[in-house]
């Protein structure tokens, strides 16, 4: 479920008028109408068998300094037209959880919202079949550039119509340490000790995508979308290192909310321009049924999510890591007292004890901070995915 974007917020843009003759720029302040402040927006799907997701905010002035103002207190639940209901649970800033069966295709469903004494309703709908992913790769046009995520969705159901689909995504990728040892210094018997356990020497690190990515059969032959670009990799980017791993969710969606995450999109990306329209003015199946408000949202319907799970790895494309210099601190001649000190004074981690006394060298030693030893603290945990070990990828 991505996480309500300021597109969803009040946005207008400022303008400057320029006096021909002096040269001089004037400010322009934007007249707000406050019809288009404080409007309920409404973030979710209502999808078949699992548990659905809403978010409920409120819409705010353009120099707010606040993201976002969750609603809280509201009763919600998934209503369909043959008298079945599936009510919500309040999970906390605005996010609110439903636990929906399995839909029947012929039933119309929508979202019953009563909050701050009014009541919202979606336009009923029945659930739009989705049908599975048959690709999802990643492309890398020169050794250059970044590494675009592609998908192809299976045989449309319905090849003679124009078919609307929605994508999101999921990341995870592994990690390793800028430093792995062996040993450490026991500052009770003043030596190093062997011990090959004291930090994981890989992690792994999930994200989650920040946009919702939709797309339209319409100049497709046989209305089959393929190989269309949801995203993309930056080659210098740690996820790439070692191994990469993308699920990417798809659904159908109808024109109506196809329509509206293009407006919404162009409301985001424009910032306010002169000819965006206001979040009041984009496309809703919301309507308050108690009142005259507007409402901001769309809430589609589906009778399936289909799901792709694939892997990258580094050696088949071109990934730029930069070479860094050693930054750890290195002692050479390191007495006991030293090495004491390096542990109970510094809080480092011996990395390296390399002694050349009897061959009339000296010792040399190599220390390290536990962030630069420990993924864990770098954001990273330590239980392996279940599907790490997986060769192949796989649709469901």
């Amino acid at each position: 479920m991505m996480k309500l974007k300021k597109s969803l917020y009040l946005v207008l843009c400022l303008m400057v008028g320029v006096c021909t003759l002096s040269g001089c720029i004037d400010e322009y302040e934007a007249d707000v109408p406050s019809e288009d402040s404080d409007l309920l927006v409404v973030a979710g799907s209502i999808c078949s068998s699992k548990v659905n997701t809403f978010v409920l905010t409120r819409s705010l002035p353009v120099n707010s300094s606040f993201m976002a103002k969750s609603v809280d207190g509201a009763s919600i639940s998934v209503r369909g037209t043959d008298g079945s209901e599936y009510k919500a649970q309040a999970a906390g800033d605005g996010y609110y959880a439903c636990q929906v069966d399995e839909l029947a295709p012929d039933v119309r469903y929508y979202l019953h919202i009563e909050v701050d004494g009014d009541v919202y309703e979606s336009e009923p709908q029945k659930p739009l079949r989705t049908e599975k992913i048959a690709d999802v790769r990643g492309v890398q046009n020169t050794p250059e550039s970044a590494i675009d995520i592609l998908v192809t969705p299976a045989e449309p159901f319905e090849p003679e119509k124009t078919n609307y689909y929605s994508w999101t995504y999921d990341e995870t990728w592994e990690v390793h340490p800028d430093y792995t040892t062996d040993i450490y210094f026991d500052i009770k018997t003043s030596s190093p000790v062997f011990d090959p356990y004291q930090f994981p020497l890989r992690g792994w690190k999930d994200a989650r995508g920040s946009t919702i990515m939709v797309g339209t059969s319409m100049n497709y032959e046989r209305q089959h979308i393929r190989q269309l670009k949801l995203y993309d990799i930056d080659r210098s980017h740690e996820c790439m290192y070692y191994k990469y791993s993308g699920l990417v969710h798809q659904r159908a969606i109808s024109k109506a909310e196809y329509e509206y995450e293009l407006a919404r999109r162009q409301a985001s990306t424009e910032m306010g321009g002169l000819f965006t329209p206001l979040p009041s003015a984009l496309p809703s199946n919301i309507h308050c049924l108690t009142s005259n408000k507007r409402v901001i949202g769309f809430v589609g319907c589906a009778l399936n999510t289909s799901d792709y799970r694939f892997f990258l790895i580094p050696r088949n494309y071109s990934i730029y890591r930069p070479v860094k210099k050693d930054s750890r601190t290195w002692l050479d001649n390191c007495d006991e007292l030293a090495c004491y000190r390096m542990v109970a004074e510094q809080g480092m981690f011996l990395c390296e004890w390399i002694d050349e006394r009897e061959m009339e060298g000296v010792l040399r030693t190599a220390w390290a901070h536990d962030f630069q030893l420990d993924v864990r603290l770098r954001g990273a945990y330590t239980e392996e995915p279940y599907y790490w070990s997986w060769t192949e990828n796989v649709s469901f």
